[in-house]
């Protein structure tokens, strides 16, 4: 199998300690990174001998025809400028989530993307995503009319970082909801309506969130997100006419009910019926995985690991919250 080349635009939390170490866990190579930030330059020689490092994403550019894909990991405010610019390039094009910041940026990339484009949703390759995918397909739960995440933690004092300190292209809403909204429409399909909560507690940026959509297909997912809360919830709690699928706990974070999970167990959460208690076998699979489609599309011609038109659809359902917060109303997507 040939080796992916991979360029970075941007070699911080997500471009080296996400993409960087998926792109190696595969055995694909980063030949060039943008960073102007003399530490992170340091870390990328270091993490890839004989990378070249760039100080603009124009530089890196130049040399597009030496990479397989170009992954877009700045901050999402330049996410518009940098995308065009390398699908200008002739480049295939991993960008980070949310894909902008609003619905028509989102829209205007993925009409430019004529398949050399896609969209990082790593958290449709979860666990318990795939697992629960898995039990709708074989029917345990029956008809689902009520799906609950949340991704909740106790962080009381917030970092000093562009996510928590950015209104516009920062914030829980367009970080964490980005995600938790694309598993929703994975789940259980398209969206009619969408009721939200967003709060600032301790950032400029917001960083308490509740989403209620309602889906076209009946279900109502109840989605969360918050930095300051003490006492975070079950992770995933699925309900259905047939019984329920409860995940406790999520990556390390603890909550007052992780006492019912089992570390290093080849399990992923819990049927539910009444007294009834069934662990569920986990799903094979894992965030590896979007890279491995990445390289089968880059490099042989395969499908799109994510379909850029899904972005935008999460897009307008974060551009209804916004809006639904603001008006303290339900918002129809047409």
């Amino acid at each position: 199998m040939a080796e992916l080349r991979a360029g970075i635009i941007g070699y911080g939390s997500a471009g080296r300690g996400i993409h960087g170490r998926l792109l190696r866990e595969i055995g694909a190579q980063v030949v060039r990174v943008v960073t102007r930030n003399p530490a992170r330059a340091t870390a990328a020689e270091k993490d890839w001998p004989g990378v070249a490092v760039d100080a603009t994403a124009e530089d890196l550019l130049r040399h597009a025809d030496e990479l397989d894909v170009v992954v877009i990991a700045s901050p999402t405010g330049d996410h518009v400028a940098h995308v065009t610019a390398a699908l200008a390039a002739g480049a295939h094009v991993v960008v980070d989530k949310p894909l902008a910041t609003t619905a028509a940026d989102a829209a205007q990339l993925a009409a430019l993307g004529d398949g050399r484009l896609t969209v990082f949703q790593n958290r449709r390759w979860d666990p318990e995503q795939l697992t629960l995918l898995g039990l709708l397909a074989e029917d345990k739960l029956g008809a689902v009319h009520r799906f609950e995440r949340r991704w909740e933690r106790w962080r009381p004092v917030p970092q000093d970082r562009w996510k928590e300190n950015d209104p516009e292209a920062g914030g829980l809403l367009l970080d964490l909801g980005a995600h938790l909204v694309d598993s929703a429409v994975q789940l259980f399909g398209p969206v009619a309506s969408v009721t939200a909560e967003l709060r600032n507690l301790t950032t400029p940026a917001v960083d308490d969130v509740f989403l209620a959509l309602r889906h076209t297909g009946g279900t109502i997912s109840h989605l969360q997100a918050g930095s300051l809360v003490g006492a975070p919830g079950p992770r995933t709690r699925v309900l259905g006419a047939k019984g329920a699928y409860l995940v406790t706990s999520f990556e390390g974070e603890v909550s007052p009910f992780s006492v019912l999970d089992e570390d290093g167990s080849p399990y992923e959460g819990r049927l539910v019926r009444g007294e009834e208690v069934t662990r569920v076998r986990r799903a094979p699979g894992g965030h590896p995985d979007f890279y491995r489609a990445v390289t089968e599309w880059a490099l042989r011609g395969g499908p799109v690991p994510v379909d850029p038109a899904d972005a935008v659809m999460t897009a307008r359902v974060l551009d209804a919250a916004r809006v639904s917060a603001a008006e303290e109303r339900a918002v129809r997507l047409d």
